[in-house]
């Protein structure tokens, strides 16, 4: 055989073959988590409306009569900053109930610190959150709410791996964005249950909340914790890599 044929022959045979060699390798963050394979958006402001615009159309109420949010329980609101949903959680849980209000904006944090002790929200805890994991007590939490912010979460599977462990047995995670692309500030469906599937949450809900500018989503943690190198990264359509 000729030697030019013989090495066309040989492309073509291996061009053929199982295409395991040129197999894309999840890029990886310092500590073994997939880096989101699609855009952050930034944090552009700690509030998206006024708070009487959103009293109008009965926001809070809603998403806290969906979420199931009762007196009595353990809240954490993460991505906190005005305080919107912390003070009206606060009450729905009242003297019973407690709520750790987070943000990872240090003046942000501070101003609502001041606003809830100006408020007498003693019920209320302030804490300065880290963008790849909130560090919350294990097993505490009834409720985790994340409103109008899972699409800024800069390391998504780091930080859910990490807000796992600080649910109760029968707590579960609620997330509440807008039916778009995460750089218009909003999250697909399909993408969000994808990265919450890859760290282990199961949605057991989801509904169109026209009044919080989006829909509703609620999950639960099913099944064991997996390794970080273990977690399968989605594509920007909510595709499994």
């Amino acid at each position: 055989m000729r030697p030019v044929v013989a090495l066309a022959l040989l492309i073509a045979l291996s061009a053929c073959g199982p295409a395991t060699h040129g197999a894309a390798v999840p890029t990886r963050n310092k500590d073994g988590f997939p880096l989101p394979a699609r855009p952050v958006a930034s944090i552009i402001s700690d509030g998206w409306s006024t708070e009487g615009a959103r009293d109008k159309l009965d926001e809070a109420r809603a998403v806290m009569d969906k979420a199931g949010v009762a007196p009595g329980m353990t809240v954490a609101d993460i991505g906190a900053g005005e305080g919107y949903y912390t003070v009206r959680l606060a009450k729905r849980v009242g003297a019973e109930g407690r709520v750790l209000a987070e943000d990872i904006i240090p003046d942000v944090r501070d101003a609502l610190a001041e606003r809830v002790a100006r408020e007498a929200l003693d019920n209320v805890s302030v804490r300065l959150g880290d963008p790849a994991n909130p560090r919350l007590p294990p097993g505490s939490f009834d409720r985790v709410l994340m409103v109008h912010m899972y699409h800024e979460i800069q390391q998504p599977y780091e930080f859910l791996w990490n807000v796992r462990p600080a649910l109760k047995s029968e707590g579960t995670l609620v997330v509440v964005d807008a039916d778009r692309p995460t750089n218009r500030h909003g999250t697909p469906p399909v993408l969000l249950d994808c990265e919450l599937r890859a760290v282990g949450f199961q949605r057991v809900s989801q509904q169109a909340m026209p009044s919080a500018g989006g829909y509703i989503a609620v999950f639960k943690a099913i099944g064991p914790r997996p390794l970080p190198q273990a977690i399968r990264p989605c594509d920007a359509a909510g595709g499994t890599s």
